[in-house]
Formats: C-alpha cells, structure tokens, sequence
C-alpha cells in the first residue's frame, strides 16, 4: 500500500516578525496510507475535522492530532468539500457522478444525493444567501443548493468552464472561468451574471481567495502571477509571480497574508500592505506535486503564531 505525507505547516513568528523573517516552516508530518490519488482539503474548524478528497471516498482526520476520524463513502470522483456551519452540513462535489453528497457535519452520515450539473469540481458556501454553488466544469454553469434543505434553487450558464470561486456575504459570488481568462461575478440571489471581466496578464485562472473588508480577489493563474482584483469593478490591481501550476489561494483576514501552493512544491506567501500594495513575504518549499492546502484560523485572532496551513 502506498503513502502519501500529509504536510503540517505552522507559524512560527508571531505578530510583524513573520513579515520580516518570512518564519513560516515545516513542523510535523502526518503519514495518510492508500493510493495517491488525493486531492483537495477543507478545514471543518468547529468540529476540528480536516476533509481530504480521494478518489470515491473523503477521508477525514482530526485537524489537532492528524488522526483519522473517519470517511464519506460513495463519493465518486470527489474533488472539492464546503462547510455550511448554520446548517450543521458539509456538501462534496463528485465530479464522476455530477452529484453533491450532503452530510452531517458531526456524525459524518451522509444525508443525500443531489444531481447537479455535468462534472463538478469546485463548491462554495455563500453565507448571504445560505446556498451551496457547485461549479459544473463539463456544463460551463453552477448549480445553487440551499444548504438547510438540500433542494436546489437554480442552475446558471457562466459561459464557461468554472474552476473556483469565492463568495463576499453580501451576495455576490465570484467564478474563475479558466477556459476563459475570465472571472464573472453572479448575483447570488436571484441567480444571474452580472459581470464578466478579463483577468490579462493572468490567462488560465485557477484557484481564488477574498478579502472581503478591502473588497479585493486573489487569483492563482497558471500563468505564474497572482492577480488582485478590485471585486468592485473588476479592475487587475497589479500581480504577483507565484510558483508553476498553482492550485490552491488561501487570504488569513488577520495577518493580511495570501498563500499560493502550486505543483512544484512550494507556497508563495504574500502580504496585503495596503488594499492596493502587496509585497512578497517568503517562499516556502514543501514537496513537489503537493499544490493544494487549506489554512485553519482557530487560532489566529488570538495567537497569530497558531495559524495552521495544510498542503498535500
């Protein structure tokens, strides 16, 4: 049986240090056993369970021990995992079966099955509206889920292919179209597009994480840069260079930092001067072919130098 690490990354420097020392460093090695075909993490930070996606199945460990807590099975081609706290639900997106399992977030039964569109890969929480967005990559559309009673509220036409997203909690959802070099900002409420924006210099846009107070996107491109986008207008702010085939942005609210694991093993952390400066912070080598991670902020609004960052 083959192993694949699970790579535990944690603050070391606390308050401004870590932006002048870039002290972010590997601590610990949690081994996961089974083929090694994994894929996407989410931190369930109420209930300390970290999801992994592999391949019919989300494995499931505690976020504090890296122990295995269980799995949720029948879940084939599972990409990504989206946490509803309000609801107590967790969804996955199963991109063989173009479904959405429910489950709860507790007990990690599985509630139902929801069909949605051809291939989903990425799934969002949109707290304003309380709705689950499963981005259909082999439709070029997203599904809306209410998240409380697992029926569904609409299906849009992005014109096309979906591959992450972020939500502001006032109601607007933002998609990478990466086909596309776009992104489209969609009403989430009455679910319709309203923006399409070109995202030049970036092409290939891939992952994308939000700072919601300063109304800025962080998009992960293929391209090696980050673009920052104003949310508002849609204008390319400026870009940064980040690693080969990034796959994973992450924004801690807290430090101002942005994290971009890309597949060539590293994380290229990055910091928020100002809603329009960025500066880069520190380069930190993991693993090659490890380019998704999640980031835990149980305890960063307390001890900065708690912040946990996930990659595989």
């Amino acid at each position: 049986m083959k192993k694949r690490s699970l790579l535990y990354l944690l603050m070391l420097a606390a308050g401004a240090g870590i932006l002048a020392a870039g002290n972010y460093s590997l601590v610990k090695k949690f081994p996961v056993n089974g083929t090694p075909k994994w894929d996407y993490l989410t931190v369930d930070e109420a209930n300390r369970h970290l999801y992994l996606s592999h391949e019919a199945e989300v494995a499931v460990f505690d976020v504090d021990s890296g122990a295995s807590s269980g799995a949720i099975a029948n879940t084939p081609g599972v990409h990504r995992i989206a946490i509803a706290p309000e609801s107590g639900r967790g969804f996955t997106s199963n991109g063989q079966a173009s479904t959405v399992t429910i489950f709860d977030l507790k007990s990690l039964a599985v509630i139902s099955q929801v069909p949605v569109g051809r291939k989903p890969e990425a799934i969002i929480y949109d707290p304003a509206t309380r709705r689950i967005f499963a981005m259909n990559g082999g439709s070029d559309s997203t599904t809306a889920i209410d998240s409380a009673s697992g029926s569904v509220a609409g299906t849009v036409n992005l014109g096309g292919g979906p591959e992450y997203g972020a939500a502001d909690g006032t109601g607007n959802v933002y998609v990478n179209l990466e086909d596309q070099s776009e992104v489209v900002r969609l009403d989430s409420r009455n679910l319709v597009v309203k923006d399409h924006w070109p995202l030049a210099p970036c092409a290939r846009p891939s992952s994308m994480a939000m700072g919601r107070a300063t109304h800025r996107l962080f998009i992960g491109c293929r391209s090696r840069v980050m673009a920052v986008v104003d949310a508002e207008t849609g204008k390319v702010i400026t870009s940064l260079p980040v690693g080969d085939h990034v796959d994973a942005t992450w924004f801690d609210p807290n430090t101002n930092l942005i994290f971009n694991s890309t597949g060539e093993g590293t994380v290229d952390v990055s910091h928020e001067d100002a809603p329009n400066q960025y500066s880069a912070v520190q380069r930190i080598a993991t693993r090659a072919g490890a380019k998704t991670m999640a980031l835990d902020f149980k305890d960063s609004s307390i001890i900065r130098s708690r912040s946990r960052l996930w990659a595989i």
